[in-house]
């Protein structure tokens, strides 16, 4: 029994269209060599061994057409030749060639269109380019350009803050300050881009070199600040320095980047000594109160002194003016605060019995018996 592979069993090509050259000359294969009879290849019933399955019964095709094979057609055909076309069911000659230059027609229009006609959106600015040299600026609506590979246009949105954080995701940002001291920095920047021309030409990753710019600059600023000042309230002076220190490099680029903002959201001690930190900033804040207490102490006191000052002052103008009279009044205002809080004896005249102190009487003793005994002895 002969096994033939499913793709030959269902083949569309019926079999009067197959190839007449397989059955042009005897075949050689694995039967035989190709004898017409007796060869071993089972062609005419002789001999032992199949059948060969490729080579043709006695007597030929039954029906077989003369003339060209059928891949004999099939590759005139697919060349194009004679009266078919280039591919089966496509016209041939003047329209095979009419339908291609249409097609190719197509082609060019859509690449014209896709590469001549830009829509700049509101707030953007295209840099065009003729063979990669500065041509021009492309304001917001539909422009028209030369076509690519002549022409390109680079789209640069000049109205969107970008915002970078520093650092990127949840880790420690170490920096050393001017006085030796670790401060875990967080902070972020906001920048635009005002000239898209040199944001283009000059900066070949501009955002990456505005980070290292700022980055740059805060560690740079604080290398002369101190921790108190970082962590405290040095803070806002601390951004206003690190932001015209990072627009001054920009600006020696040429980079067309504008600093708008730079916001210091946490500066701490590291992790590893936050516990010892906090207690040094309890007792920095424990001083502050006591120093803000002897101040107020201080001025209060100051206070009274100066108006006690005042009033003699006063006193000795008027003085100076009648100090007889004065002299009898302060001796008056004296003596009444200083009687004002003891007792009193005042006797008026002589011969008038003098104030007797009721309340401070004692009831004199009575005399002992033996005193009274003698005196009646007497």
């Amino acid at each position: 029994m002969t096994i033939m592979p499913r793709w030959l069993t269902r083949s569309a090509v019926p079999p009067q269209m197959l190839p007449q050259t397989l059955h042009a000359e005897p075949p050689k294969g694995p039967w035989g060599g190709g004898g017409g009879s007796g060869g071993g290849d089972g062609s005419s019933g002789g001999g032992g061994g199949p059948r060969n399955p490729w080579s043709v019964p006695p007597g030929g095709r039954r029906g077989a057409p003369q003339g060209p094979s059928a891949l004999d057609e099939f590759l005139r055909r697919a060349r194009g030749g004679g009266g078919g076309g280039g591919f089966p069911g496509l016209p041939g000659g003047a329209n095979a060639r009419t339908l291609w230059a249409i097609g190719a027609g197509i082609l060019i229009l859509a690449w014209l269109l896709v590469t001549s006609v830009h829509q700049i959106e509101r707030g953007q600015r295209g840099v065009v380019t003729y063979f990669g040299r500065y041509a021009g600026i492309l304001e917001p609506g539909i422009r028209l350009t030369l076509p690519a590979p002549i022409a390109r246009v680079q789209k640069v949105d000049v109205q969107r803050f970008r915002t970078d954080n520093f650092p990127q995701g949840d880790g420690q940002n170490l920096t050393l300050t001017g006085d030796q001291n670790i401060v875990d920095l967080s902070y972020s920047v906001r920048w635009n881009i005002t000239d898209p021309v040199a944001y283009v030409f000059q900066l070949k990753e501009p955002q990456a070199t505005v980070r290292a710019t700022v980055e740059s600059a805060m560690r740079a600023v604080l290398a002369n600040t101190t921790f108190q000042q970082a962590v405290g309230d040095g803070r806002v002076a601390l951004e206003q320095r690190v932001l015209d220190l990072s627009q001054a490099i920009l600006n020696s680029y040429r980079s067309g980047v504008s600093i708008q903002g730079v916001s210091i959201r946490q500066a701490t001690a590291p992790v590893q000594i936050v516990d010892a930190f906090n207690d040094v900033i309890a007792a920095q804040q424990d001083a502050t109160g006591n120093v803000n207490k002897a101040q107020s102490y201080a001025s209060q006191k100051v206070a009274q002194a100066q108006g006690a000052a005042a009033a003699f002052d006063r006193v000795y103008a008027q003085y100076r003016l009648a100090p007889d009279v004065t002299r009898r009044r302060m001796y008056y205002e004296t003596m009444e605060a200083v009687l004002a809080k003891s007792n009193k004896t005042v006797i008026e005249a002589p011969g008038v019995v003098p104030y007797l102190p009721l309340d401070r009487a004692r009831t004199a003793p009575e005399p002992t018996q033996p005193a009274v005994q003698a005196g009646a002895g007497r």
